[in-house]
């Protein structure tokens, strides 16, 4: 399993060394890949004249606001724009690449999020309406197995469905580690724009699930995230999970072999 943040995702492109990577190791593993591309979906909004809401949690993580106008477009730009260029982009290089959303074949099953509890300009708590914020509950292990099984690489955008068929915005780490942690994944790398866990100034290169936890308080707001969802994953069965750096040569393969970022085990 393979998660590139939207930091690494302009324009629909995947770095040449992610690219590369994903071309020689499809021919032996079975892979899937989940993306994000949050920073497209604010320029889009913005050109379209939607100002875009952020807000911030009690233990600081900072994330979109999404309510109905908004969801459309993310659903534009995610599950369109983004993903098909990605596909494009594998299928260039000869992987025999399957876009969808977590909504397609109701593979991403959420909860609607009804209040959301943030904090206000003063640095207050406030519950405010959940909007189109979704928390997975389910996963269809069976669609994504019967893909892989044809030789597909499913590419997923992080949109989830619930029961009454809204969609809605899930967070693209924690969709990846959900994802992972349903098929029992043997390895989840995080391909970030950083080493991986930094802490003193110093990367960490290992890291147990309870060293992971402990060391939370230190760890910056957007790793914090990625740390997270990594502990999600490992406690519903992921043998292992690394975050890694996703510009240099061979990240994947760096992350497979223990050569780069940080490793983080049960």
């Amino acid at each position: 399993m393979v998660k590139v943040g939207g930091r690494l995702v302009r324009e629909g492109g995947i770095p040449e060394g992610i690219l590369s990577d994903l071309e020689a190791l499809s021919k032996d593993w079975s892979i899937i890949f989940v993306h994000g591309g949050a920073d497209l979906v604010t320029e889009v909004a913005q050109r379209m004249g939607k100002e875009q809401k952020f807000i911030v949690s009690p233990d600081g993580m900072r994330s979109r606001y999404t309510d109905r106008e908004t969801m459309e477009i993310y659903t534009m730009v995610m599950a369109g724009k983004v993903n098909k260029q990605l596909v494009a982009s594998l299928q260039a290089r000869g992987i025999k690449a399957l876009g969808l959303s977590g909504a397609d074949g109701m593979l991403l099953k959420a909860e609607r999020k009804k209040k959301l509890v943030v904090l206000d300009d003063r640095g207050r708590r406030i519950a405010i309406d959940g909007g189109y914020t979704g928390k997975i509950k389910e996963v269809d292990s069976g669609l994504i197995r019967s893909l892989l099984e044809a030789g597909y690489l499913p590419v997923v955008a992080p949109i989830a469905i619930d029961d009454e068929y809204n969609l809605l915005n899930v967070d693209s780490d924690r969709a990846a580690a959900y994802l992972a942690g349903a098929l029992k994944a043997s390895l989840l790398v995080y391909c970030t724009d950083v080493e991986g866990v930094i802490l003193d100034g110093k990367l960490v290169e290992r890291l147990s699930s309870f060293e992971a936890e402990e060391e939370l308080p230190r760890i910056g707001h957007g790793m914090k995230r990625k740390v997270y969802a990594a502990l999600e994953a490992l406690s519903m069965g992921v043998r292992e999970v690394v975050i890694t750096y996703g510009l240099g040569e061979k990240p994947v393969t760096s992350a497979l072999h223990h050569e780069a970022g940080t490793l983080i085990t049960p």
